[in-house]
């Protein structure tokens, strides 16, 4: 029997309608801004579609565009400017950045309070530690695709494929944490992992995140095993209007064969990154409200 498709697309929208319902009684609504520098297409179209998942979702969105040339001290002074201002919930400083900036620099400089990504190390911290202020986006999307469709990871084994510090890391602890919706058990394989097949086939849920297209194959997953690719690969496709197509980082059409749950790409993840941004953004301006009660001489 075939896996069951989970469609991110359709959890994502319950997602965003549900960050909706809490933000009618929210006056004003939360305020995102985010800041692009420069015209590279992909990350426009991100920042797009970012922004119209904040009308569906009732989040007001600032866009701030910066020609390519912006200087490391000007990008800070803009997000020093956005932290100082208290009408600003979260910020995102969209990557990759030009290379006279650098984006470790960026993270540093953004408040971990208005840190929306997670990328801060305060925040990466306090998840480590097991008492989240923030979850990284694409892994927290990644909890709720398997939670939305009845996986459970308490006891399960868990697999990563990936040690990013957007993804694989990070999911690695959200899945380690001991709470529920997680409590799994948990191995993280690598480039340096030798044989990795054998790794992935003890793996209850599978999570591919290599930045590789198709390094998942049928032989390597367990029967009945719940796979979500994080993958988002462009290849060569003479067959497609653009002569190029989206793959991910599992053979969608093996593997689907074999395990009992598995996301497609695109369609996948990609639309529950964003719509875990919404969640994050509406916890920043929950927090502030909580900080402003706490210091009312503000």
């Amino acid at each position: 029997m075939a896996a069951r498709i989970i469609d991110g697309k359709a959890i994502a929208a319950d997602i965003r309608a549900e960050v909706r319902e809490k933000i009618a009684s929210v006056s004003p609504s939360p305020h995102l801004h985010a800041v692009l520098v420069g015209d590279d297409p992909a990350s426009a179209l991100y920042v797009r579609n970012k922004q119209r998942a904040c009308e569906e979702s009732g989040l007001r969105s600032t866009l701030h565009h910066l020609p390519t040339t912006t200087s490391q001290e000007e990008l800070l002074h803009l997000v020093r400017k956005l932290n100082r201002d208290d009408d600003v919930d979260g910020i995102l400083v969209q990557s990759p950045l030009p290379k006279q900036i650098d984006e470790h620099a960026i993270i540093l400089a953004i408040s971990p309070w208005k840190d929306v990504d997670c990328f801060h190390p305060e925040n990466v911290g306090l998840l480590v530690a097991g008492n989240p202020r923030f979850q990284p986006c694409t892994p927290a999307g990644v909890q709720q695709l398997l939670l939305r469709s009845g996986v459970d990871p308490k006891g399960k084994h868990a697999v990563v494929v990936g040690r990013s510090n957007i993804v694989g890391k990070p999911m690695v602890n959200i899945l380690l944490q001991k709470r529920d919706g997680a409590n799994a058990t948990v191995t993280v394989c690598h480039t340096g992992t030798s044989d990795l097949g054998h790794f992935t086939r003890q793996a209850d849920i599978l999570i591919a995140a290599a930045g590789r297209p198709k390094t998942i194959t049928g032989d390597m997953v367990k029967p009945g095993a719940a796979v979500i690719d994080v993958g988002m690969n462009l290849i060569d496709d003479p067959t497609a209007k653009t002569g190029k197509r989206f793959v991910g980082d599992v053979d969608f059409d093996a593997v689907k064969e074999v395990a009992g749950w598995i996301t497609p790409v695109p369609g996948g993840v990609g639309p529950m990154t964003i719509a875990m941004l919404m969640q994050n953004t509406l916890t920043a301006a929950g927090l502030r409200r909580e900080r402003e009660k706490a210091q009312p001489w503000r």
